[in-house]
């Protein structure tokens, strides 16, 4: 027990720091998913709690850090409305999270591990890019969509690039001078005179927050500059501990014989355990150390998450990227830091909310402005358009999709393009051929490819009619793993007439040559 403790602390110089910027970025987003998708604003901090402190528990992964996911908002949204009740709702996140412990004993943990890295990579530049995007008109102080709305079409009635515009109609001057100095300290923590100095062992991000508050109190007597309660971080108040705890919802058990109730938990956990899933793999590519995480473990501790959150008035949890790279990025080691994430949201929820209400939003924004900037990471788009076009078609078409649709349909849409650039490719290349030969006397020899689908019927058609009369065809099989019956059958034809053209057909490596055979005497 004792080695245990002590390893889940021999980083805490590292887990710590991040811990508290992990903190720092998921309070405000826990509170807007939760205003975005129509359940009370404590419901997402609970869900914050219980995604720190029990899933880090649970889990297998090093940095992944759990919480309410933005890409389910639509889905609670939708589901409350047809439930009728938020208690009846919580009842489905319970089941949601007992069909995950089953989908975790079943292994079907396996299917993240069927996305390329191509797909991966986009949904890591995609989600940078909405964060980046989304970050710009809080940080100007222009707040009508809330922090953790990800999709394309907003709560506010814009969408991502809309609002780029109608925020020049309200910018809060206050705002503006914060996110200036929360993005000038965050650069500048980032660059060799602050990283060689003592300062370094304070986080850039709790450096800016400070300042943050302080500006905005400050503020309060300069009217030009004064910044107003809808521009600042809104944590339920509780005056007593008995008014903290009646915040905690139960859900409602009578509706045990409701069916709907058992539909949207499974579509809560298929689609909470893809977004896992596919944040697993992205928190994994961003991990320095390069851990594997179990995606079975990983399945049931978001079960045995979403069970005690749904039990507790929580919302659905999911691993989340953007915690997860933010806790990475800023030097997160061990799950430590997304058990003290959740430690902090529940002792600052508890104890101080007045002082933690006093942090504009702006300041926040600048966070998630730099935490986007390194997803996107623009660079790769150069480097993956340069390397291999057929990574990077897939790759870009996954950040469009992401960016204009939502993160399951961007992926979707990734994956579409990579297997269709796969089949084309297999569709033009199912054989090697040495053109020269039907120039020459010498024999024509056919190479098939390891794998030669129905797809290659039409080329294969085409080159076996343009063999030249009383030729030698070497059709060699030997490196091929794969072939479609279609395609032995066109073999077997162009057998029977290559007699009639005095073609010699030669078949090397099939397994049934003398199916394919063909006895004179049929032809005769």
């Amino acid at each position: 027990m004792m080695n245990q403790q002590t390893n889940f602390f021999s980083d805490l110089k590292y887990d710590l720091p991040a811990s508290i910027v992990v903190f720092l970025v998921a309070m405000p987003l826990c509170l807007g998913i939760a205003l975005a998708s129509g359940a009370p604003l404590f419901s997402g901090i609970i869900a914050g709690i219980v995604g720190g402190i029990i899933v880090s528990l649970v889990s297998g992964s090093a940095l992944g850090v759990s919480g309410p996911a933005a890409g389910l908002a639509v889905i609670v949204l939708n589901a409350i409305h047809d439930l009728g009740t938020f208690e009846t709702f919580l009842l489905a996140v319970v089941f949601a999270g007992v069909f995950q412990i089953i989908l975790g004993v079943l292994k079907a943990g396996v299917i993240g591990y069927y996305f390329p890295s191509s797909v991966i990579k986009g949904m890591l530049s995609g989600i940078g890019l909405i964060i980046f995007l989304k970050q710009i008109p809080h940080a100007l102080g222009y707040d009508e969509d809330p922090e953790g709305d990800f999709a394309f079409f907003q709560v506010d009635g814009h969408n991502t690039f809309s609002e780029l515009f109608y925020m020049f109609e309200a910018i809060t001057p206050g705002a503006v001078v914060i996110s200036i100095v929360s993005l000038t300290i965050l650069i500048l923590w980032e660059k060799p005179i602050i990283k060689k100095t003592v300062l370094s062992r304070v986080p850039g991000p709790l450096i800016a927050v400070g300042l943050g508050v302080i500006l905005n109190v400050i503020f309060d007597d300069i009217p030009v500059l004064d910044i107003s309660e809808e521009h600042l971080v809104a944590l339920p108040v509780a005056e007593s501990l008995t008014d903290f705890f009646a915040q905690f919802t139960t859900p409602d058990f009578s509706q045990l014989a409701n069916s709907q109730v058992y539909i949207v938990a499974l579509t809560i956990a298929i689609v909470g355990s893809l977004e896992t899933l596919l944040s697993v793999e992205a928190t994994d590519k961003l991990d320095p150390q390069k851990r594997i995480t179990p995606t079975n473990r990983e399945l049931v501790a978001q079960g045995t998450g979403n069970i005690i959150s749904g039990l507790i008035g929580g919302l659905p949890i999911t691993q989340v990227i953007v915690r997860s790279s933010a806790n990475i990025q800023t030097g997160g080691r061990t799950k430590t830091s997304a058990f003290l994430h959740g430690v902090f949201l529940l002792i600052c929820v508890m104890g101080i909310p007045k002082i933690l209400n006093l942090i504009p939003l702006a300041c926040l924004a600048s966070i998630l402005l730099v935490i986007g900037y390194k997803l996107t990471n623009p660079k790769q788009f150069i480097t993956l358009y340069k390397k291999d076009f057929s990574l990077f078609l897939p790759f870009v078409v996954t950040v469009i999709g992401i960016v204009f649709t939502d993160l399951l349909k961007g992926i979707g849409l990734g994956m579409a393009v990579g297997i269709i650039h796969i089949l084309w490719n297999n569709f033009k290349v199912p054989y090697h051929l040495n053109p020269d030969y039907l120039k020459s006397n010498e024999p024509i020899h056919i190479q098939l490819a390891e794998e030669v689908s129905f797809l290659n019927k039409a080329s294969i058609l085409r080159t076996l009619k343009i063999m030249p009369n009383e030729s030698e065809v070497i059709i060699d099989a030997s490196k091929n793993l794969s072939m479609h019956p279609d395609v032995v059958e066109i073999i077997q034809d162009f057998k029977k007439n290559a007699l009639t053209r005095n073609i010699n057909v030669k078949l090397v490596g099939f397994e049934d040559e003398n199916d394919l055979e063909v006895e004179e005497e049929e032809m005769t």
